[in-house]
């Protein structure tokens, strides 16, 4: 790292022309490196102590993250690597994970409150819905398929796969068998799967997704 304080990298994400960008949490800063030449540039949010987590890259390229020790969403220009801040209404919300569906609206799990929040960042408005566990269930790691929303509930146990459908604003959620133990991330496979990552434990969890 060119900043030594710049410890921990948090969350990584490869976008289409090779260029790994990162989250430092604990530094309050973004980073941008390229593989070709292991340039890396360190970017730090106009918010203080924002602890920047989860990332996610939209189909024009600009990298969105959530501040996860703010109530905010970030955005950085490919381009002129600015930072662009978008506020939550509630200042309790502190989003943990995000992903982004294709048409480019911004969707982040709130941990602190037990929401499911929904961002258009060409308007900033913002549409959340409870969690179905409650407010303690500690939404977690998200992942969008076919743009329909997964993710799952932390702090429930055990945890629970949740689908949200954005066209009829339902919610559906199933148990996990082996209990999770707190899904920090999720991914999708090729072939359309919803993998979550049971981190306290040594077991990963795959849904089969009927087409």
């Amino acid at each position: 790292m060119p900043d030594p304080t710049a410890q921990d990298p948090h969350t990584l994400i490869f976008v289409r022309s090779g260029i790994l960008w990162f989250t430092v949490q604990n530094a309050n800063r973004v980073g941008r490196l390229d593989p070709k030449t292991g340039e890396i540039k360190l970017l730090t949010p106009p918010t203080p102590k924002s602890r920047p987590y989860g990332m996610a890259v939209n189909s024009k390229g600009a990298v969105f993250f959530v501040q996860f020790g703010t109530n905010r969403v970030g955005s950085v220009d490919p381009a002129t690597l600015e930072i662009r801040e978008y506020p939550l209404p509630d200042p309790a919300s502190r989003p943990r994970r995000i992903a982004i569906t294709s048409d480019d609206v911004v969707w982040y799990t709130d941990f602190s409150r037990g929401y499911l929040g929904r961002l258009d960042p060409s308007t900033g408005a913002v549409t959340e819905w409870p969690s179905p566990s409650g407010p303690k269930s500690e939404p977690y790691g998200i992942s969008a398929i076919d743009d329909v929303i997964w993710y799952s509930e932390s702090g429930s146990s055990p945890n629970t796969v949740v689908r949200f459908d954005p066209k009829s604003a339902k919610f559906q959620s199933w148990a996990i068998p082996g209990g999770g133990n707190i899904v920090r991330n999720t991914s999708v496979t090729r072939d359309g799967s919803f993998v979550l990552a049971n981190s306290l434990v040594n077991a990963v969890t795959l849904v089969k997704i009927s087409k």
